[in-house]
């Protein structure tokens, strides 16, 4: 007897499991274990009923092909929802959420240390469609209530703070939000399902640069948007509405990258700790912003709330000229100069949030690093930011 589908998964499994098994149907292309990747655009209907009537599994190649459904299924289960729709890039992603749930005359919540250009969709975006932002003090948890609005419609997170790491107290903010029936939204890249669910929550919409950690190689940009009941079709409808698509091989490599996710992510928080711990111990360094060290601010709510930590983090160096900074990072051997995060491979990059914080101030007392550690020896990455103080020394 031939072997069949298995198209419904158990209940039960380890997210381990799903992330192998989760979005494949083998046996409804042949038994290939991958779902092939579909080019198309014109989707035939055997008879103009079924044209009319839309009776097909597929209607349009922009509406969906199985090789996108397939990664759509997947992340649906992973995290959560009801539902999942992709988009060309992360930065996409929060646009289009936003667009779903906010009109003309409403107010918006920001977490003051989102991602720069997700600020940038607030400023320059929304307010040409009379939509008003105000930004948030990201360690404010309940007391969010007091800036809520009869006009605000949402609220927008994002846990640890974009290179400032600040761990928001998410079940707060949500309450807050429940009460008053506010959408509640969050950028969840850093953690990504694995190590921490937005669903699970209360959270109402849960965004990812799947250019991160999903696809895990820098060689693709995508991004995700999964919502609940209450939102998914209003997500659904401006994805269509708007004409988003993704391409099929960017969707069969972010569906590849799914597979070995687990497995890397350990990787990252292995590593990126053990270097953690290293700098901290440096009297170069300031301090290390890991939610995962015990010294972090806020290490209790990351330890209550999540999962595990990522390879992600950020160092402040004691003061020292923009000269010595520079020299640290031109030497690095192991470490790329260059934005994005998630690959396999290590990377650093200066920052300074203070110009663009406007409900905090950003202060550190030194210069910011913020690294992404990637699946490289951590041994060799301590030998290499260790070559780096040298020349941080001899150029001061």
């Amino acid at each position: 007897m031939a072997n069949k589908a298995k198209t419904t998964l158990p209940g039960n499994l380890s997210v381990e499991t799903e992330l192998v098994l989760a979005g494949r149907d083998p046996f409804r292309h042949d038994g290939f274990v991958n779902t092939p990747i579909v080019r198309g655009s014109t989707v035939l209907s055997p008879s103009v009923a079924d044209l009319e009537g839309h009776t097909g599994r597929y209607t349009y190649g922009r509406r969906g092909n199985p090789t996108v459904e397939s990664l759509e299924s997947a992340l649906t289960r992973l995290e959560g929802g009801a539902g999942v729709v992709l988009t060309p890039s992360g930065l996409s992603a929060v646009s289009i959420a936003l667009l779903s749930v906010l009109k003309t005359g409403d107010h918006l919540l920001m977490v003051d240390s989102a991602y720069q250009p997700t600020r940038r969709i607030c400023d320059e975006v929304l307010t040409r469609y009379g939509i008003e932002t105000t930004y948030y003090d990201p360690l404010i948890a309940g007391d969010i209530a007091g800036l809520i609005r009869p006009n605000t419609r949402a609220i927008f997170l994002e846990s640890p703070g974009s290179q400032s790491f600040e761990i928001q107290d998410i079940p707060a903010i949500v309450a807050a939000a429940s009460a008053r029936e506010i959408m509640t939204l969050m950028d969840n890249t850093w953690a990504t399902p694995l190590f921490f669910r937005p669903h699970e929550f209360g959270v109402d919409v849960s965004i990812q640069a799947g250019t991160k950690y999903l696809s895990g190689h820098s060689d693709l940009n995508i991004g995700t948007i999964s919502a609940n009941e209450r939102t998914f079709r209003r997500i659904l409808t401006t994805h269509g509405d708007l004409g988003i698509t993704v391409a099929p091989e960017d969707a069969f490599l972010a569906s590849r990258g799914l597979r070995t996710m687990a497995i890397r992510l350990e990787r990252h928080q292995q590593s990126a700790l053990a270097v953690a711990r290293w700098l901290s111990s440096r009297p170069e360094v300031r301090q290390v912003l890991h939610p995962g060290l015990p010294e972090h601010p806020g290490h209790a709510l990351w330890k209550r709330d999540f999962k595990g930590a990522s390879g992600l983090f950020s160092i402040i160096l004691e003061p020292v000229p923009k000269r010595a900074v520079d020299a640290f990072l031109d030497s690095l051997a192991l470490f790329g100069l260059g934005y994005s995060w998630g690959g396999y491979e290590s990377l650093a990059i200066p920052f300074d949030c203070s110009a663009y914080r406007t409900a905090t101030p950003w202060n550190p007392g030194g210069p910011a690093i913020r690294l992404q550690i990637g699946l490289e020896d951590p041994a060799d990455l301590i030998a290499d930011l260790d070559s780096g103080f040298t020349a941080l020394a001899a150029a001061r």
